[in-house]
């Protein structure tokens, strides 16, 4: 199929379901693996996301906007290709507007962390205000990619400062893959600036939860020395809250 197209009509949609169709795997097993490790309620045709990227980067030679225009989201594979495809709008405004409704209606992790942003020095502050924006969502998996676009600040004093400063609305998060994301941002932020993350443990406003899981995160890491992992040995609670999936 002739993916590298300038203007996307319903007709094309059809031949891009048949398209992705041809793809699918056969394995009714490896179908039901796949569908399970994402955790999705969508149809799932375990088509392997290298191959999907590669379909999103040709959508993306063409008119990806008018691509986008048809809502193709029947199924995990169509919803990630339009994921890959909204991540790569170079223009901020216009990335925002689809992936303001593609965060709304996501529901597996997958759909959120095989997302790639152009962020560079000139919307640096965009993406910045865009994740305070969405990690005060309604929606788990808006709070989720609010949360990974964090990762591209771990390094950047100036915007830190003021997401420490939001950790507290996590306080009470209940949505497993919120949590999970948070964790892992912690340990991240640990292997970068251990004293901010000690500070973080000490003043308690992180759930039990999250704590638990950035600490055996932290304990995992191959990056880090034995000496950094005692650190935060003293920090585990008992984890009161609980978390959905």
């Amino acid at each position: 199929m002739n993916l590298i197209n300038q203007n996307w009509s319903t007709v094309d949609a059809k031949e891009f379901a048949f398209y992705l169709e041809s793809l699918a795997e056969t394995d009714e097993k490896k179908i039901n693996w796949t569908k399970r490790i994402y955790n999705t309620n969508l149809p799932v045709l375990a088509i392997k996301i290298p191959m999907l990227k590669k379909i999103a980067n040709e959508i993306n030679k063409g008119n990806p906007l008018s691509f986008l225009t048809l809502n193709l989201y029947s199924n995990f594979e169509s919803c990630l290709i339009c994921g890959c495809v909204i991540a790569k709008i170079r223009d901020f405004d216009k990335m925002k507007k689809y992936l303001d409704s593609y965060s709304k209606i996501v529901d597996s992790w997958a759909l959120c962390d095989f997302l790639s942003f152009n962020m560079n020095d000139k919307n640096l502050d965009k993406f910045f205000c865009l994740s305070l924006e969405y990690i005060k969502s309604k929606y788990p998996f808006q709070r989720r990619i609010g949360i990974l676009i964090w990762f591209k600040f771990i390094e950047r004093e100036n915007y830190l400062k003021i997401l420490i400063n939001n950790l507290q609305i996590f306080k009470n998060e209940t949505h497993y893959y919120v949590n999970m994301a948070l964790a892992w941002f912690i340990a991240e932020l640990f292997a970068k600036n251990k004293k901010i993350v000690l500070s973080i443990f000490e003043k308690n406003i992180l759930n039990p939860f999250v704590i638990n899981k950035s600490i055996q995160k932290i304990k995992d890491s191959f990056k880090l020395s034995s000496e950094d992992k005692k650190l935060v040995e003293n920090f585990k609670t008992k984890n009161k809250n609980k978390t959905k999936k």
